[in-house]
Order: C-alpha cells, then structure tokens, then sequence
C-alpha cells in the first residue's frame, strides 16, 4: 500500500532523481491484488455515471419537498439555503446527464472502432492454399 501512496508523492528535492523510481511505480497488479474500481471500462463509468444522476434527481426532489416546508414555515434563510443546493444539485443533475451521453458516444465510437479494425483484419488474412 505504501508504493500506492508514494506513487502520487512528488520527489521531494526536484534537484536530485528519487531513487528506486521503477520499484515505487510497481502496478496494483504486480503487487499482488486488483483494485476494481467504477472507471475500469467505459460501460462502469457509464453505469457509475447513470447511478450518480439517479441520486441527484431524487435529493432534487427531496429537496424541492424541504423548500415547500420551510416556505410553510416562514422560514425564509432556510428556504434560500436550500434555494442555493437546488440550485447546485440541478447543475449536477445536468452535468451527469452530459457525463452519460459522452460515456455513451464513447462506447459507441469504440465499438465502431473495433468491429471496423476487425473487418480490416478479416480482409488481410489470405487462404491457405
């Protein structure tokens, strides 16, 4: 875990290399575990993405529902407060929107891609005669 770490440490003295460069860049895999993540491909990104913008949309709606209150309630610094998060949590809500259909423009592109470099590797291969 430590190499982990260190990996992200700047050297501390730029004026000399760090030593044992190539032992502090070991990979999560050459240690020994994988660490899975929701980034690992662009359909877990896409997933990750789509689960981040479902969460947004029902804390806007509970949101919203806390504003009605607290307008009820005369509650005017908190109405504004919570003003001021729906306004950000609609500018999030936006932003994953955005993230999901980039996510799938590129998983689109990339399958486009592959099937196109497999064609041209179906068209190299000669028969055997």
């Amino acid at each position: 875990m430590g190499a982990m770490v260190a990996r992200f440490l700047p050297n501390p003295c730029p004026l000399r290399p760090a030593p044992n460069c190539a032992k502090i860049r070991l990979s999560s895999a050459e240690m020994g575990h994988h660490a899975e993540t929701p980034f690992d491909n662009i359909e877990s990104s896409h997933e990750y993405v789509s689960l981040l913008a479902e969460a947004t949309a029902e804390a806007l709606l509970d949101v919203e529902a806390d504003i009605a209150l607290a307008d009820a309630d005369g509650a005017t610094r908190r109405r504004e407060a919570l003003q001021v998060v729906s306004f950000n949590l609609t500018k999030l809500k936006s932003q994953m929107s955005s993230s999901r259909r980039i996510l799938n423009d590129l998983r689109t592109l990339r399958r486009l891609l592959l099937d196109e470099r497999h064609s041209q590797q179906a068209l190299h291969v000669t028969p055997e005669k």
